[in-house]
């Protein structure tokens, strides 16, 4: 049996090394990178029917008044391209007869949404993480409340809820930072899903470990998570591992628009898994003897 409870200082160890990194990523500007949703503006894909390059891209946008543009190639001859708010993609497509006119371009999807939209995006955002936190802390605190201190239970369980949240948001902020990955609704709401999932793994363990109290009552607080962490890992994994195929299946074979939903929730089942045997256990037990080690 893995002895999860003594080794304790190496889970918080490895936790603070990638928390300091996904830190190190948001301050460093811009960090998160913002997607149309959070900014307002319009996002526009078009594939040219002849070779183009981004530099006579930018040029033709700078002389149609779009001149800070971003412009990303998504393949041979077929570009993303963000700029200011528009009305409609003839905006663009019909203020030049060079390279964007409609003979010799494709548009192949076009979103715009407006700066309030955007703010209320964000707005929302904080409202459900908030709302979620506090149904999650009192839920567990109603759940175990015949267990000692009850509410250490869901403390622990908000703070590894955390712990996973600001992991993934750093590692997006490092693949923004690196490889110009923008962060949109389908962020937010796969966050909201890693939230709920990583909550649901380590009330799993929490409720093995109230079990186990009852029924080994000589046995030290510590012994029992040890026991309880063994007696689910097995669990944990599979439903884990099952989840991970899933969504490979679908990054294979889904469409782009879910791509940035898809990642994220992997990488929060990977670090969710994690936390609920490494890091939400191993508070509980710290909380309580007052050790690291």
């Amino acid at each position: 049996m893995v002895d999860f409870v003594n080794k304790r200082i190496w889970f918080f160890s490895l936790s603070l090394i990638l928390i300091s990194i996904g830190v190190i990523f948001l301050i460093i500007s811009p960090g998160l990178k913002p997607g149309i949703d959070f900014t307002g503006g319009s996002t526009i894909s078009i594939k040219f029917n002849n070779d183009t390059s981004q530099e006579d891209i930018r040029s033709e946008l700078s002389q149609i008044g779009h001149p800070n543009s971003v412009i990303q190639m998504m393949e041979k001859n077929t570009y993303f391209i963000r700029t200011k708010q528009l009305n409609d993609k003839t905006d663009i497509i019909s203020d030049t007869n060079i390279l964007l006119n409609p003979e010799k371009v494709s548009v192949l999807s076009f979103d715009t949404v407006s700066a309030v939209i955007a703010l209320e995006t964000i707005r929302n955002a904080f409202i459900a993480i908030i709302a979620a936190s506090i149904g999650i802390f009192l839920y567990i605190w109603w759940a175990f409340r015949n267990v000692p201190s009850p509410s250490r239970y869901g403390i622990a369980a908000i703070i590894a809820l955390l712990h996973d949240t600001i992991i993934v948001i750093g590692l997006f902020a490092m693949l923004g930072k690196l490889f110009g990955v923008e962060v949109n609704t389908m962020f937010l709401i796969a966050l909201l899903t890693v939230i709920g999932y990583s909550v649901n793994d380590t009330i799993v363990i929490f409720d093995r470990i109230r079990e186990n109290i009852a029924t080994y009552p000589n046995y030290s607080l510590s012994d029992v998570a040890n026991l309880s962490v063994a007696e689910s890992f097995g669990r944990s994994l599979n439903t884990s591992f099952t989840l991970i195929f899933a969504i490979l299946a679908l990054l294979l074979f889904g469409g782009p628009t879910i791509k940035n939903f898809l990642w994220v929730l992997l990488a929060g089942v990977i670090v969710g898994t994690y936390s609920s045997m490494g890091i939400a256990t191993n508070l509980l037990i710290t909380w309580e003897t007052k050790k690291f080690r």
